[in-house]
């Protein structure tokens, strides 16, 4: 039995690779006992331990390594620092350690950024996306598809360029389209962030579409019908679609794309549809969790790369 963590923005998600799942809130996690915490993630996904041959998880920016690494081999949890962009919960942290002093065995995901075996142009940029995306790429993969393009647009928007079987670039939330919640840094934002009235973490976790509409929560949006909940979901559809449309820039320097897929609400995915003028596939939000336990699966049946990412895992 093989389980995938995906450390979302709101939610922690896991999956197993006969497609089981659970999820916690990350202000949930936090709050329960090591031990509570391990038997609620084992009943939520109906395992016993002793039939968990390895865990794959995924901890936000996955920054600090490059390689696909033992849960014991890895210092900081995998990250250079825990003070990045968004908000900081206790959630995801307290799932990490608490699956690392179990005593399952278990692999970190490392994210896409900088130092990762990515386009050489692609590495302007100091990050690209969070380790849950590459499992979420690997899903993808999985169904038969090498190369394709892989957004995720819900509490922010992050897109992945996949050429033969390999990640050749990523697009972070923090540079290009808002999503729900998080988005870019605007001019207005700068000047907020440089007067003081903000810190540049507080200006990405609400530079996105909601800034400008009265509602908390994608939910929200879809249930009323207004000009303001109206133009905050084509906003998310529009700028989704342009972020496709650059990263088809770089994939098609490699290889011919096959398809493109979204993980997010269905009407952003239809909207999209119609502003490319092509299909979009449609993922729903357990992508990542199973494909993060597809990527476990894998590795312990020997695959020294995923995704064009290494794997450093097994006796040394």
């Amino acid at each position: 039995m093989f389980i995938g963590v995906d450390h979302g923005t709101v939610a922690i998600r896991f999956g197993t690779d006969d497609g089981r799942t659970f999820g916690l809130s990350r202000e949930t996690a936090k709050k329960m006992t090591d031990s509570r915490l391990l038997e609620s993630i084992l009943s939520g996904l109906n395992v016993e331990k002793s039939d968990i041959d390895l865990i794959a998880v995924s901890y936000s920016m996955g920054d600090a390594i490059t390689k696909i690494t033992d849960i014991q081999r890895v210092t900081n949890r995998g990250v250079r620092c825990t003070k990045g962009a968004g908000t900081f919960i206790g959630g995801g942290t307290h799932v990490f350690d608490v699956i690392q002093k179990s005593g399952i065995p278990a692999i970190v995901l490392p994210g896409i950024h900088s130092r990762s075996n990515v386009d050489l142009r692609m590495k302007m940029f100091s990050h690209g996306a969070s380790a849950e995306k590459v499992g979420a790429a690997y899903r993808v993969l999985l169904q038969n598809h090498n190369t394709f393009i892989f957004s995720d647009i819900s509490s922010n928007t992050i897109t992945l360029g996949v050429a033969d079987g390999k990640i050749i670039g990523a697009i972070d939330a923090c540079i290009f389209a808002p999503g729900i919640l998080q988005g870019p840094l605007d001019l207005e934002a700068i000047h907020d962030v440089d007067s003081g009235k903000m810190s540049a973490s507080d200006a990405f976790s609400s530079g996105g579409v909601l800034k400008h509409a009265p509602y908390k929560s994608i939910a929200d949006l879809l249930s009323v019908e207004d000009g303001v909940s109206r133009l905050a979901i084509d906003r998310l559809a529009l700028f989704g679609a342009m972020e496709i449309a650059a990263m088809k820039v770089l994939v098609k320097d490699y290889s011919e794309l096959e398809s493109i897929f979204v993980c997010g609400e269905d009407l952003i995915r239809q909207k999209i549809s119609l502003l490319l003028g092509e299909e979009i596939v449609g993922q729903d939000r357990w992508c990542a969790a199973i494909g993060c336990a597809e990527i476990a699966r894998d590795v312990y049946a020997g695959e020294k790369t995923i995704l064009g990412i290494k794997v450093d895992y097994g006796p040394k």
